[in-house]
Formats: C-alpha cells, structure tokens, sequence
C-alpha cells in the first residue's frame, strides 16, 4: 500500500481504520489534547462554525491547485462538539491525494486516494473540544487547524449500549489478532534466520493476513506503521527501508537470504511488539470502526488490485483475502445496533459482503503460497475491473455507516 513518508510533522487515526486510511479508517478513540502543528493554518473558505445536518456537523475539505500550489481549503474550520462528518474532494490537485485529521500526533479519521474527477468520500468522528490539524501531504501548507468547541454529549440508551459492546468486542477481536501476529512474526524470523527460503516464504505469507485485518489500526501509529509496511517507492531518500517488503524482495525476488535479511527479521518482530503494547487496552468508538471497514476497502482498490502491495511475491490475493475480512468483522460488531439504526442498510452490506466473500472462494489454490491464486500479470489483466466492480458495489452502502452510528 501507499505510504507517508516516515518523517511526519509534529503534528501528525480512522476508521479508516495512511488508509482510509480505518486512514483511513483509522480506528483509535481519542479526545483532542490540544496538539500543535508543525507550519500554519491554510486559507478556509470560511471561519463560521459547521451547520448541523442528520445530527452530524458538515465540513468540506477542498483539495485544489490555487497559483501553482496543491492546497486543502475548509468551508468550515471550527464546530460544536460531537459527531463531524467530513468530505474530501479533489477539484484539480495532482499532488495532494490524501486527507488527515490529527490530534497531536494520532490519526482519528483519514480518505486516501482522493484524485481529481472521483466523487467526494467522507469520514466520520466524534469528538470532543480542542484543537485538531487536518494534514494534507503534499499541500502548501500542508497543516490546517481544526477547533472544536464544547464537550461530546453521552447518552445511556440501550442502542448505545450495543454499540459500546460492539465496540469492546472488536477490540478483542483486533488484541487476538496482534497476538496471532505476533507469533507469526517470530516464525518468520526463525525461518530466517535457518536459512531456508522456502520455509520463510510460507511464514511470510502467513503472517501477512493478521496485518491485513487490522491495518487501519497499525495505521493509527505514524511512526511505526511506515517501519512495519512501507513500499519503496515511498521510502524518503536516506531513510532505512524495514519491515515486510524488504523481507518480501529478498525472499520472493532475490530468492536469498542475507545478514541483512536477518537484521531486518529482527527488526519486523521488535517492531510488531511494539504494536502489541500500544494496542493492548484500546478504546475504539463505533465511526472509528465503519470508517476502518471502509478504508480497508479503500486499501483492497488502491493497492491490491493494482497488484503493488506484493511486488515481488504477488501474493496481493492473501491480502485482498484479509482485508475483506477484517472489514467485515468491523461491520459485525456494529452489526447489531445498526440493525437498530437502518435495517436495510444493514440487509444491504450484509448480502454485499456475501457476495464479494462467494467471489473470492473462487480464487483459492491449496497449492500456492497463502492459499490463493498468485496475482501475476495475466490474472491482474483478466480479473482486475472484476474484482474493482465487487468492491466498489461493497464500499458504496459500507461508506453510509459511520455517520449513521456515530449520530445515533
């Protein structure tokens, strides 16, 4: 998947669960703490407090070329307390495709791949008074101070209730997930560190889809995911390349392993342990969990249909697999309350992810890494708009849902 760099602003989650990303989406549930931007405030339509529309305040980010410079402009740069819903559209700006709303350096809600000529995405967040950054990267000046003023009211109702259960259950589900990740981790750098390729490309697989599941969460922290899943090409030049892929080329490409492989071993499983430590007692919000589900969609169409998550080992599939996967448990345990909340909605996403769920079972091969076909050229070339249009017709209802739970 695409990547910031791994040098953030001081003032760099969601759901979104670098989505969509769950930034996302990002997922983790955080109040403001007052955190200060690195670079000043850029020019907002507008200094008025958002208008109040289904119960969530409404806010425009414009993403557009003004003079020879990507900028981000906000119809509205302060509101009331509470559930903020936020859409993102992309007028003319071929620099900027990315939006994120920071508290300090956490990430609470982000839209990744916002290009020219695509319709506009939202995110949704609750939050309580302080001051926020919107950080575009890429846009000068790339951070925008948000306010928000009062205090997130409460409610004690039997539908928040469900939704506070559904909200403590995912956090379960993604600390098992972790701890999976953990052990898989430490498999692949003894298959490593013996020396046999093969048996570190088979952990490798294996460990790649308890990342996948819960990405927007590992992508919440900024200064680690980048360590654990970064690409290349998204490598700032005198920046070390670590985590998975480096792995992945020496494995799948070079076919060889190295000291530096070990090194880099090592590394991956220090860096995954720190994962478990910043997740363990996580609190996550009901939006945090929809915009998540939905920016993992976002991460299966920008980088895994595309084929450039699994350069070298094509096992793009594992990951398009997990990241269904992980959505769908997001959508599940909000599942009972938004039953509550629109019960077509919910019969709607509930048979799209059927469908998408049936789609891929065709895709499965017993006899290939992972347990999926290889993502290879001529598969990428005759399934690619297939597999889009799946997602596409999932992401649309899922897209609804955070702004529903979070005005409920």
């Amino acid at each position: 998947m695409s990547k910031p760099s791994f040098t953030r602003p001081n003032s760099s989650l969601i759901l979104g669960l670098r989505g969509t990303g769950l930034a996302a989406v990002a997922l983790l549930a955080l109040t403001a703490c007052g955190g200060s931007a690195t670079g000043s405030s850029a020019s907002n339509g507008s200094d008025s407090v958002a208008p109040v529309t289904g119960g969530a305040a409404q806010v425009k980010v414009t993403i557009q070329n003004v003079d020879g410079k990507d900028v981000c402009v906000l119809d509205h740069n302060s509101a009331a307390a509470g559930p903020i819903s936020f859409e993102v559209s992309n007028q003319n700006a071929s620099g900027v495709s990315e939006v994120e709303l920071l508290s300090d350096k956490r990430i609470l809600g982000e839209r990744e791949n916002v290009i020219p000529g695509l319709k506009p995405s939202n995110f949704t967040v609750t939050l309580s008074g302080g001051s926020y950054q919107l950080y575009c990267p890429g846009a000068d000046p790339e951070n925008t101070s948000f306010t928000v003023t009062g205090t997130a009211a409460s409610t004690g109702n039997s539908l928040s209730e469900q939704l506070k259960t559904g909200t403590e259950g995912y956090a379960k589900y993604v600390s098992g997930q972790v701890e999976s990740l953990v052990g898989a981790v430490a498999d692949l750098k003894t298959a490593v560190d013996s020396g046999d390729v093969q048996a570190a490309q088979q952990a490798y697989a294996k460990a790649r889809p308890f990342y996948e599941r819960i990405e927007p969460v590992a992508e919440s922290f900024p200064d680690l995911d980048p360590a654990l899943d970064l690409r290349v090409a998204d490598v700032q030049p005198g920046t070390t390349w670590t985590g998975f892929h480096p792995i992945e080329k020496d494995l799948f490409q070079s076919k060889a392993i190295s000291a530096d492989t070990k090194k880099l071993a090592a590394g991956l499983v220090q860096n995954i342990g720190k994962l478990k430590t910043l997740t363990t007692g996580l609190e996550y919000k009901a939006e945090e969990l929809a915009n998540g589900a939905s920016g993992l969609l976002e991460e299966v169409q920008s980088s895994k249909i595309t084929g450039e998550e699994e350069a070298y080992s094509h096992i793009d599939l594992v990951d398009f697999v997990a990241n269904v996967e992980g959505s769908q448990q997001a959508f599940e345990y909000l599942k009972p309350a938004l039953t509550q909340i629109d019960g077509d909605l919910t019969t709607t996403v509930s048979a799209e992810f059927d469908t998408v769920t049936k789609a891929l079972e065709g895709y499965k091969d017993a006899s290939a890494i992972g347990g999926y076909k290889i993502y290879d050229a001529t598969l990428k070339a005759s399934d690619a708009k297939k597999l889009t249009a799946l997602i596409q017709a999932l992401q649309a209802p899922l897209s609804k849902i955070a702004e529903k739970v979070a005005t409920a």
